[in-house]
């Protein structure tokens, strides 16, 4: 679980609650058709906006930045050098018999195990790792298009508030509750995508960024095996996709 996603959406809307709290009652900021209005549009628009499957897709692709855990490219270099010392010290055709769980790892081990041409396994890798980026843009599209569209919304909740407020001029007692409650829907559309719909679709790209290092450092290690490289020269290359305090020493 990411503590960070936690500690960020349950503080921001602590904060929130608690400003709400401290001014008054909270019973004031609460009004069902201003909600239908934020929630519900922004929700039906985004089925205009994407397909079905897309927008429910992207519900599942949301918990992922609660829950997935990001690779550790530390693991990946280890791996990676187990694989060059052995490839080194028996031979590449060895490393098919060798058991690889990251399926994209496995993937550019068997082509170098095959005899592939390194023009070829990077551009296959290459594609792999692009259609994975796009693949990824489609679910943080749908959070980005929630983001924009929130605060539309809430902006529609408040005119059609305004016009009940002119509509109610000639009684005074009823203008006051009529403004609060325009206001309200602008509320929850700045708060639907600025406390959650944005910075989901800000750790979902973060998380993209994540996985596609770490497969190009797994590229560029299977192309040094490939290559006969020395382990500790590969060592020294993939240690350029880290910050110099995560570097290891040979």
């Amino acid at each position: 679980m990411d503590i960070a996603t936690l500690i960020g959406l349950f503080g921001s809307l602590a904060l929130i609650i608690g400003a709400i709290a401290v001014g008054g009652s909270p019973a004031g900021f609460i009004d069902m058709p201003s909600i239908l209005v934020v929630f519900g549009g922004t929700i039906a628009v985004a089925f205009i906006m994407f397909p079905l499957g897309t927008v429910l897709g992207s519900m599942k692709v949301g918990m992922k930045a609660f829950f997935s855990k990001p690779p550790d490219p530390l693991d990946s270099i280890d791996i990676v050098i187990n694989l060059a010392d052995r490839a080194r010290k028996e031979s590449l055709v060895a490393l098919e018999k060798v058991s690889i769980e990251n399926e994209f790892l496995k993937r550019g081990v068997l082509l170098v195990a095959d005899g592939t041409e390194e023009s070829l396994i990077r551009s296959v890798m290459e594609i792999d790792v692009e259609i994975m980026k796009k693949r990824h843009r489609t679910g943080q599209e749908v959070f980005k298009g929630m983001g924009t569209m929130a605060p539309a919304f809430g902006m529609i909740g408040t005119l059609i508030g305004l016009v009940r407020m002119l509509q109610a001029l000639d009684d005074p007692s009823a203008i006051g509750p009529a403004m609060a409650v325009a206001l309200l829907t602008t509320f929850y559309g700045a708060v639907l995508a600025n406390c959650i719909f944005l910075p989901l679709a800000k750790k979902l790209e973060e998380r993209s960024n994540e996985e596609a290092t770490n497969m190009e450092l797994m590229t560029e290690g299977i192309l040094s095996i490939l290559n006969g490289e020395h382990p500790n020269i590969v060592r020294e290359k993939l240690n350029s996709f880290l910050p110099p305090s995560k570097r290891q020493e040979r």
